[in-house]
């Protein structure tokens, strides 16, 4: 059984290796996408292995799903070229990218060999019980190291007001469908990756789970059921709900940490008996956030102020 996992864990790194080579060194674009969906895919399977399921869920989700979707999307708005023979595949690169690679490798083995041992997990279980979850890494996301999410969280918001600074989203929003039925399953199989989404929410607080992995399955089907043809982002009044939600979870989390100060608790120290309501809230809030961000820098632009055409079109 041993010999067996160790062979399959060197099928999966070897597997990694080479599609990353492909995903930058294939000549047709369209190949280099798939093959770095399928990276993504596998990368998944790999935290598996290494028994980090939370980043997997994120891996799948943002890694293979989102951004493959967004690499799909820009390669349909390409003009059409020789993609056969490009400059960087000439032999020449080797020399530089094999001994660039071999130095990055023996820098990010040096810095693990520096990691302290065993890490801080005896800490973390040791505070545990006053984290108000019974989950070790929602408890260092949204307790322990809250900041650090905070910052995280306005990295995505200000990603997405930098983009939406360049202007409306290109026309046509969302690519030509020729079968009617797409946009009527992307309308089905939407609240299917909300359920999943809320399941993973509750989750996060006693197992593998939590805003991040909840955010990024719901944004992911959002940009896959905008994908499909469908586009309830984009009915109703102007904007709607976009700037309120893009912005719940950095104001959740600035609302927390100063008012527990008004407590008089230090910045992000949470009152033991009021722990556990303020994390899920933050799971939700940050959740909806990270959600609606993924589906904003899909759009690449501000949405329009109404869906029908001549709304889209100015």
């Amino acid at each position: 059984m041993g010999a067996l996992v160790l062979v399959f864990d060197g099928l999966l790194a070897a597997a990694l290796i080479w599609l990353a080579w492909q995903a930058t060194h294939t000549p047709g674009l369209f190949r280099a996408v798939i093959s770095f969906i399928i990276f993504g895919l596998l990368m998944a399977l790999a935290w598996v292995r290494l028994e980090a399921p939370d980043i997997a869920l994120a891996e799948a989700a943002i890694g293979a799903g989102a951004t493959g979707a967004l690499l799909l999307s820009a390669l349909g708005r390409l003009a059409v070229t020789d993609e056969a023979g490009t400059p960087w595949q000439e032999r020449g690169d080797l020399y530089f990218w094999v001994p660039a690679g071999l130095a990055l490798l023996g820098l990010l083995t040096l810095a693990a060999w520096q990691l302290p041992s065993p890490g801080l997990g005896e800490e973390v279980q040791a505070s545990l019980a006053e984290s108000g979850v019974e989950n070790p890494v929602t408890a260092v996301l949204l307790n322990f190291r809250a900041f650090d999410t905070l910052l995280e969280i306005g990295v995505l918001l200000l990603a997405t007001v930098a983009i939406w600074s360049l202007g409306r989203m290109p026309v046509p929003g969302v690519p030509a469908m020729t079968s009617p039925v797409l946009p009527a399953l992307g309308r089905v199989l939407f609240p299917m990756f909300a359920l999943v989404s809320v399941y993973l929410l509750w989750r996060g607080s006693h197992a593998p789970g939590g805003a991040f992995s909840a955010g990024a399955v719901m944004g992911a089907g959002g940009i896959l059921t905008i994908l499909a043809g469908a586009q309830p982002w984009l009915t109703g009044s102007a904007y709607g709900p976009w700037r309120i939600l893009l912005s719940l979870g950095l104001a959740a989390m600035l609302a927390v940490a100063l008012g527990v100060i008004a407590l008089g608790q230090p910045f992000f120290a949470y009152p033991t008996d009021l722990a556990g309501p303020i994390v899920l809230l933050l799971e939700l809030a940050a959740g909806l956030s990270i959600a609606m961000s993924l589906v904003a820098l899909y759009l690449a632009g501000q949405p329009p102020a109404s869906c029908n055409g001549e709304s889209m079109r100015r």
